[in-house]
């Protein structure tokens, strides 16, 4: 039990601190190469804090924890639309322009109900992974022409690697391989512990998945949001979620289908209504007024708490 704890919270801390760092010297190397805002906040930004759900999930469908990678997309979801959201509204009302929300808010949505609509019949074979991934392709298109005419949040906010970063740019390509290396050991021994904890304590794969994992993993969306919060950059929150599920969805979830199809808990049926819960109540209250006022973000928090409930 011991070891498997340990494994646990070393690969979350691995994870945590690859992750972040690994988005910094992206958007850093992006900006120094003339990429724009708008590619590095969309694609750069979003599939980096997306990176520890990606190798988890795949990692562990390699190994045959299929209740594992699926239920870190599911749980990952939710917790970004429940956890991520709520807490970043307690920090700050969330606000953003309308149009930007009923586009990128119903891309998203559409994307939860097609993985909810795969996964209804308790498995994902290898076709479904593939309609996900190449799913993605059109999604991060769609996300890259929406964004000219979003506000342009500036390279400076986004992440700590901040635009007047001037350093050596294969310098900061090394330590992006360095720190990509440390998120995919720390998603390695977490999927270890992940494992080792279900076996020895009697826990569920699909609750591990589903909640003790996918809250791992979603930590760099709560940092970064949290942090965007503090700072008055609302539009960022919003946006870091919405890319991450976009990415989780269709790329993880297709990924994971593509390495190692098969059967899940039964017991998902729940977990994917509650996330298609999440997404309205979410998308309901983000639309009322353009903007997630300090107690929706708490019934958000309630729901997630709800949601660990059912996945017990």
């Amino acid at each position: 039990m011991a070891l498997a704890v340990s494994l646990l919270v070393a690969g979350l801390v691995l994870l945590t601190l690859g992750a972040d760092r690994f988005v910094v010297a992206a958007a850093r190397i992006s900006n120094r190469l003339g990429l724009s805002t708008v590619l590095i906040g969309a694609l750069v930004v979003g599939l980096g804090t997306s990176a520890p759900e990606l190798l988890v999930s795949v990692l562990a469908a390699g190994r045959g924890e299929v209740d594992l990678a699926i239920g870190n997309v599911i749980g990952s979801n939710t917790a970004n639309m429940t956890l991520v959201l709520g807490a970043s509204a307690l920090v700050a009302p969330i606000v953003s322009k309308l149009h930007t929300i009923r586009r990128e808010g119903f891309l998203m949505f559409i994307s939860l109900v097609v993985i909810s609509v795969l996964l209804w019949d308790l498995g994902l074979v290898r076709w479904e992974g593939v309609v996900l991934a190449i799913a993605m392709v059109p999604a991060a298109f769609l996300l890259i022409w929406w964004s000219p005419s979003d506000a342009g949040t500036p390279v400076a906010d986004m992440v700590p690697g901040d635009g007047r970063w001037r350093g050596p740019v294969r310098r900061e390509a090394a330590i992006g391989l360095g720190t990509l290396a440390v998120t995919l050991v720390g998603a390695e021994l977490l999927v270890r512990g992940a494992s080792h904890l279900a076996e020895e304590a009697g826990i569920s794969s699909a609750f591990v998945g589903l909640v003790i994992v996918s809250v791992g993993t979603s930590l760099p969306e709560l940092a970064t949001s949290i942090a965007a919060a503090r700072r008055g950059e609302t539009d960022l929150v919003l946006g870091n979620v919405l890319g991450s599920n976009l990415f989780n969805t269709f790329a993880v979830g297709g990924l994971a289908g593509l390495v190692g199809p098969g059967v899940v808990d039964a017991g998902f049926r729940n977990a994917l209504g509650f996330m298609l819960i999440a997404g309205v109540v979410s998308g309901l209250f983000v639309i009322t007024g353009s903007r997630l006022a300090r107690w929706e973000g708490a019934v958000l928090l309630a729901i997630f708490l709800g949601f660990v409930a059912i996945a017990v």
